[in-house]
C-alpha cells in the first residue's frame, strides 16, 4: 500500500512539472510560427497528454482486459468533459472561439456519437456489444479527416496572421505577449521534456491506484472507468488547468477537445483493429453521459455569451459529481 500511494504522490508532482513546461513551449512555438495557440493545443499537447491513455487502452487490450481499455477512454473523455473543464471554467471563464464552435466542437460531438454506435451494437441490432475491426477502421478514417482539418485550419492561421499589420501598440498587448518568446530549441525541450513527464507521471499514477484499487477489490470494468481513467486523465487536468491560469484558454480547451477525439477515435480505433473490444460492460448511460457533456459544451458555445462561465462549469463538475455517485452504486 506503501508502495502504491509513494507512485501517486511523485506521478503527481511529475504531471505538474511537465503541464507547466508543456504549456510554456507550446505557447512559444505558437507565437514565433504564427500558429493559433488553439491549433496547438488540438494537437500537440492534446497527443502529449492523451498518451497515457492510448499507452493504457492498447496494452489493456493486448492483454485481453479489453473492458478496461474500453473503460478508461470513456471514464477519461467524460472526466476531461464535465471535470476538467468545468473546474477550467471555475478558474477563469472559457471563452470559446468560431474555430472551436464551427469545427473542434461538432468533431467532439461526432465522436462520442461514433463510439455509441460501435460499441452498444444490442440497442441498434440484436449482436453482442463489440467494437470490432471494421469499426476501428472507421473510428481512425474520422481521426484522419479530423486531422486533415486541423491542418487546413494552422495553415489559415498561419496565412491570416502575416496579413495583419503590427497596429497593437505595446501598452494594448497582454504580459505574455510583451515577453520575447523563448528559443526553439528550448522551447522543443520544453515540449518534449514536458510529454516525458506526463506520460511517466500519468503511468505512475495509473499504477498507483491500480494498486489501491485491487487491494478495494473493485472490479475489472469500474476500475476503468473511474480509478484508471482519472489516473491517465490527471495529465489533461494538469495541463488545462495551468494553461487556464496563464490566460492561455485555446490551449486550456484545445487541449481537453483534442485529447477527447484522439481517446474516441485514433485510441479506440488502434485497439480495435489490434484486437476486437469487448463494450458488453459500458451501458448507455456511460455513452450517454459522454454525449451529453459534449453536446453541452457545444451549446454553451453557441448561446449567450459564447463561454462556459463559472455557473455553467460548476455545473458540470456537479454533473460529473452525480455520475461517479451513479458508477460506483451500480458498480
Amino acid at each position: 500500500m506503501f508502495h502504491d500511494i509513494l507512485l501517486l504522490i511523485i506521478g503527481l508532482c511529475l504531471i505538474l512539472a511537465g503541464g507547466n513546461y508543456l504549456t510554456d513551449g507550446a505557447q512559444s512555438v505558437a507565437r514565433r510560427f504564427g500558429i493559433s495557440p488553439l491549433v496547438i493545443g488540438l494537437t500537440v499537447v492534446a497527443f502529449g497528454s492523451s498518451t497515457p491513455d492510448l499507452a493504457v487502452s492498447l496494452f489493456s487490450t493486448i492483454e485481453g482486459k479489453s473492458q478496461l481499455a474500453l473503460g478508461d477512454v470513456v471514464g477519461a473523455n467524460i472526466f476531461d468533459l464535465l471535470l476538467v473543464v468545468g473546474i477550467m471554467a471555475l478558474v477563469s471563464p472559457v471563452p470559446i472561439s468560431a474555430d472551436m464552435r464551427r469545427i473542434s466542437l461538432p468533431m467532439l460531438f461526432l465522436s462520442g456519437v461514433a463510439l455509441f454506435v460501435c460499441g452498444d451494437d444490442s440497442l441498434f441490432d440484436s449482436t453482442p456489444d463489440i467494437v470490432s475491426r471494421t469499426d476501428g477502421i472507421m473510428l481512425m478514417g474520422f481521426f484522419i479527416i479530423f486531422l486533415c482539418i486541423t491542418w487546413t485550419l494552422a495553415h489559415r492561421r498561419n496565412d491570416d496572421t502575416r496579413m495583419l499589420r503590427p497596429d497593437r501598440s505595446i501598452s494594448q498587448k497582454s504580459e505574455t505577449e510583451q515577453r520575447p518568446p523563448m528559443k526553439i530549441w528550448l522551447a522543443i525541450v520544453c515540449i518534449v521534456g514536458g510529454l516525458a513527464a506526463l506520460v511517466a507521471g500519468g503511468n505512475w499514477i495509473v499504477d498507483g491506484a491500480s494498486g489501491i484499487a485491487h487491494r478495494a477489490g473493485l472490479s475489472e470494468a469500474m476500475i476503468g472507468l473511474t480509478v484508471v481513467a482519472f489516473g491517465s486523465s490527471v495529465p489533461d487536468l494538469a495541463t488545462s488547468v495551468i494553461a487556464a491560469v496563464k490566460r492561455q484558454p485555446g490551449i486550456a480547451l484545445g487541449n481537453v477537445i483534442g485529447s477527447c477525439i484522439f481517446n474516441a477515435l485514433m485510441c479506440i480505433g488502434v485497439c480495435a483493429i489490434a484486437r476486437p473490444l469487448d463494450a458488453a460492460h459500458i451501458s448507455v448511460v456511460d455513452f450517454g453521459t459522454l454525449m451529453t457533456a459534449g453536446l453541452v459544451i457545444w451549446i454553451s458555445g453557441l448561446a449567450g455569451k459564447r463561454m462556459i462561465t463559472r455557473t455553467e462549469g460548476g455545473g458540470l463538475v456537479a454533473a460529473y459529481i452525480a455520475y461517479m455517485v451513479y458508477v460506483i452504486i451500480t458498480g
